[in-house]
């Protein structure tokens, strides 16, 4: 049996790579200019190799009791992995994946397909557009993992935004994204003050030497218009690997302090990460 020999394409956000990982016989690594984007176990999709992924998942683990179908938004799709977990845990569930790149869909296509009759549907358009399109109510939970580049774009930022996703959800559904950020954390902390115009509920998980400033590093904030379970998720983050914390409440008040909610009109995309931050290679 042939080994598995990386493939480079040039997609609409630069070079895409797909790696081989030679402790997993059918597991790759995607990145694109050097960042990664995903990693996808064809055999073990319920296997999640990135801990914000993991993150991700345990609040979808705690959306609905076990089993139990989701119809998921999600926004951005790079390799696919979280819709592949869902089918893996929840069968039968209804999944929609916006992902802006073509080229990068064609590739995964082509390469990590999907099997049929999963319940995924994907389409190349623009995140924002799409969301503001989607039936009022449609969806149980929006994942939201969009990225130009290592940046989160500046449309996806701001007090619209945030009101298009909590009109898409049904009522108790929840709104999960994945955002980068560092000390002084002046994106982190608009974005906190943005999505407390809209929803009643925030949490947010991460690193303890992330939320220290220590390191510039992934966050996954959590939105709802219901009380969230934030116990539950504690407990399954804190026993993670690289184990994290979950903030809400008064300590997210403390850590929000005085930013101030971001408009369209001065929104800007997350900061640049620093020089190696997420590079593979």
């Amino acid at each position: 049996m042939n080994e598995p020999i990386p493939v480079t394409r040039a997609v609409d956000g630069g070079t895409a790579k797909l790696m081989p990982d030679l402790d997993r016989s059918r597991a790759w690594l995607l990145t694109v200019d050097g960042a990664p984007q995903s990693y996808v176990d064809l055999d073990d999709p319920a296997h999640l190799e990135f801990e914000y992924a993991r993150r991700i998942a345990h609040v979808l683990d705690l959306t609905a009791d076990p089993g139990v179908p989701l119809d998921v938004l999600h926004l951005g799709g790079g390799a696919l992995t979280l819709p592949r977990y869902l089918v893996a845990t929840r069968p039968g569930s209804h999944q929609m994946v916006i992902e802006a790149d073509q080229g990068l869909l064609e590739l995964v296509a082509e390469y990590l397909p999907l099997p049929s009759g999963t319940g995924v549907t994907v389409r190349p358009e623009d995140a924002r557009r799409a969301l503001e399109a989607v039936p009022e109510g449609s969806a149980d939970v929006i994942v939201a993992d969009v990225f130009g580049g290592s940046r989160v774009p500046a449309q996806l930022t701001s007090v619209e935004y945030v009101r298009a996703a909590a009109r898409a959800l049904r009522p108790g559904g929840r709104y999960i994204a994945n955002l980068a950020d560092g000390a002084p954390f002046a994106f982190l902390r608009s974005q906190l003050a943005t999505y407390r115009t809209v929803f009643a509920h925030l949490a947010l998980i991460a690193e303890p030497s992330v939320l220290r400033g220590r390191r510039f590093g992934n966050a996954v904030l959590v939105a709802s218009q219901s009380e969230l379970p934030v116990a539950a998720l504690a407990r399954r983050t804190a026993a993670d690997a690289f184990p994290a914390r979950v903030e809400h409440g008064e300590a997210l008040e403390r850590f929000t302090g005085r930013a101030t909610p971001v408009r369209d009109e001065e929104a800007t995309p997350s900061p640049e990460p620093p020089s190696g931050a997420f590079s593979v290679g």
